[in-house]
């Protein structure tokens, strides 16, 4: 698939547009005034591949702590901020790597001036943030509804006032509950302008069915190149925003990260656990960040020829498991040791990975997930 081309910003050390990796966010669900707790709930969302994470400013307390927080992030900090300028001028002072604040809705142009003023200086982006439920009551008596063009006209209006005051180093995001609707926004919008786009389905909903959402909506935009960031807004932990948002793209191929666990759906040919072996090896491998993909399957129809596509594999059927490595029939072993077995061979290939014996990344040579410091 053929990206769009959009202009480059930098968030801390992650590239965002340009074509840059598109790299996955977060936002932490616990106060920002609680500083350790902050930090353990990034420290957990980096280790399962979150690159940029964002947290809410609700008052000056907030923003003073963001500061502190962001010298101990071992990933670049958003900072959310909604109507207060002087919350942003705050986090400015003690340090972040870019800020979200709609422009339009913190007063006159003067305090728009004094916040670009300060991001110049520094060199930070400023992310615009539409949705769909929060949009100007002018347009919503022009449009009728949150439509995707009222959510475009919005985002521009916030647009022009940081490029009247000479300000480019802007992302953008146009985000709906409604899928198709958030389709159609951001392609409007990546026909409209080159600001990088982060894309995400708003207010997704539970894990479940947000997850469903999520990859139907984002899997349509990133397919056809539209997304520079991305975020999987669900009711659930943030942990798990993050999984899928992984999951959707290494689906797509666009980045590579840990093990990708390959299982065929369960039928009445089935003579192991399929269904609870795949389980159990994918929660237990989470932990793996070089790229691989491991087959698990449970019969000889289609697991033979399935299984030799993997790097790694077991076709079983009848008390036994055939191990496939690289394309290759290595033996056979008892079914009972199927689970022991996949887990201690995938292990000894990360840990080859490591030392630099094989490739670290997948049979489409794309690059694994890299490791994010800080700026």
């Amino acid at each position: 698939m053929e990206r769009k081309k959009t202009r480059r910003i930098m968030v801390g050390s992650v590239p965002i547009g340009d074509g840059a990796p598109v790299a996955v966010q977060s936002m932490t669900v616990n106060d920002t005034r609680n500083i350790p707790a902050t930090l353990e709930e990034i420290q957990k969302l980096a280790s399962v591949g979150c690159e940029i994470i964002r947290l809410a400013v609700v008052d000056m307390e907030a923003a003073e702590a963001v500061g502190k927080i962001r010298k101990q992030s071992p990933i670049p900090v958003i900072a959310d901020i909604h109507f207060d300028y002087h919350l942003a001028l705050k986090v400015l002072e003690g340090g972040v790597d870019a800020i979200r604040i709609n422009p339009g809705n913190i007063g006159s142009q003067e305090k728009v001036r004094a916040i670009v003023d300060r991001m110049k200086d520094k060199g930070l982006p400023i992310r615009i943030g539409v949705n769909a439920g929060s949009l100007e009551r002018d347009l919503l008596e022009q449009y009728g509804h949150p439509v995707p063009e009222a959510m475009v006209e919005s985002a521009l209006r916030h647009v022009q006032l940081l490029e009247k005051e000479g300000f480019y180093d802007i992302k953008i995001s146009l985000k709906a509950s409604n899928v198709p609707d958030t389709i159609d926004a951001y392609t409007l919008m990546s026909e409209r302008c080159d600001y990088p786009l982060h894309i995400g389905v708003s207010e997704a909903g539970p894990l479940l069915s947000g997850t469903v959402k999520s990859a139907v909506g984002l899997g349509y935009l990133l397919a056809h190149g539209i997304g520079d960031t991305i975020r999987v807004s669900l009711a659930a932990d943030p942990v798990e925003e993050v999984k899928v948002a992984w999951g959707i793209l290494k689906s797509l191929n666009l980045r590579q990260r840990g093990v990708n666990v390959i299982a065929c759906p369960t039928c009445g040919r089935l003579e192991i656990d399929v269904v609870g072996i795949a389980q159990r090896v994918e929660e237990r491998l989470a932990h793996i960040k070089e790229t691989m993909d491991v087959s698990i399957l449970g019969c000889v129809v289609n697991g033979i020829g399935e299984g030799k596509e993997a790097d790694l594999g077991i076709a079983g059927g009848q008390g036994v498991g055939i191990y496939f490595e690289n394309g290759e029939v290595v033996k056979k072993i008892k079914d009972t040791d199927i689970e022991e077995f996949i887990i201690q061979q995938v292990e000894a290939r990360a840990q080859n990975m490591r030392d630099g014996k094989i490739p670290a990344a997948g049979k489409n040579g794309l690059p694994m997930h890299p490791a994010m410091g800080r700026s």
